[in-house]
């Protein structure tokens, strides 16, 4: 971090499919101070909390690898919680959230205002925090590799939006929820462009394999696919239906869910 982004990350390990097997959770500002991500307990994070005056606490989304210490820091802090579905964030936390946030909420630290932007796609509750150029991005975007849009959570019509509106912001730094942060190399425009472009080359080849004829979704995951799955398949198998139901309402293929079905329309 510089000393122009008042923000301490701690990577916290948790049980996650995440390469990195950590979560980024974040501190921006001192007194007030906002809590991004808690998705644990570690000595770093919690000297931290005890050392600023934690205000409110917020997620990027609510999957088991982002809220895992949301409760526990709630109770010691007394900090306003802070959701964008209020009650998948209680069934997810344990905890009742005080305030629902939407696009262009403000949450006040000494560092300044930071303001949400909704990012939906990953998590259909996924949003980001923009502070002075700076974006907590959670899951929308990373440095290496990909992010899982997997259906039925997924969204990838909605995961392409937010892809391109973050990229229209050109923020100057982008904070993620797993990995290194992206600023100057990658910048967060290489990073996005590389993330779009990655979205559209899998969909290419997905309609390509309908066209070919591949009948069923797991015809279709075998044929876009040209690395061993081991491990991954399932998640393999989320992207591409996700990619099938982006292109059946788009109209450019007729996919049957129930049956798993699908043919060039």
């Amino acid at each position: 971090m510089t000393e122009q982004l008042p923000v301490e990350r701690v990577a916290v390990r948790v049980e996650s499919r995440a390469p990195t097997g950590a979560t980024n959770a974040y501190v921006v500002g001192d007194a007030p101070a906002l809590l991004v991500d808690p998705a644990g307990r570690t000595d770093r994070l919690d000297s931290l909390v005890a050392e600023r005056e934690i205000a409110a606490i917020a997620v990027t989304h609510t999957h088991p690898d982002h809220v895992g210490a949301v409760a526990d820091y709630a109770t010691e802090t007394g900090a306003s919680l802070l959701a964008r579905r209020p009650a998948r964030f209680a069934a997810e936390t344990g905890v009742e959230p005080d305030r629902q946030i939407t696009e262009g909420s403000a949450i006040d630290t000494d560092a300044g205002t930071v303001r949400v932007l909704d990012t939906p796609g990953h998590a259909v509750d996924h949003v980001a925090f923009e502070l002075d150029g700076a974006v907590l991005c959670g899951d929308l975007a990373v440095a290496e590799g990909s992010v899982v849009v997997g259906a039925p959570e997924g969204d990838l019509r909605a995961y392409l939006s937010s892809l391109r509106r973050l990229r229209a912001r050109a923020p100057d730094r982008l904070l993620p929820g797993h990995g290194p942060a992206m600023g100057d190399e990658p910048t967060p425009r290489a990073s996005l462009d590389r993330l779009i472009g990655h979205r559209l080359d899998r969909e290419a080849a997905v309609l390509d394999a309908v066209d070919a004829g591949a009948a069923d979704l797991d015809a279709v995951l075998d044929t876009t696919y040209e690395k061993d799955l081991s491990g991954v398949r399932d998640l393999a198998r989320a992207t591409v239906r996700a990619h099938l139901e982006k292109l059946a309402v788009e109209g450019r293929v007729d996919w049957t869910p129930d049956t798993g079905r699908v043919e060039p329309a």
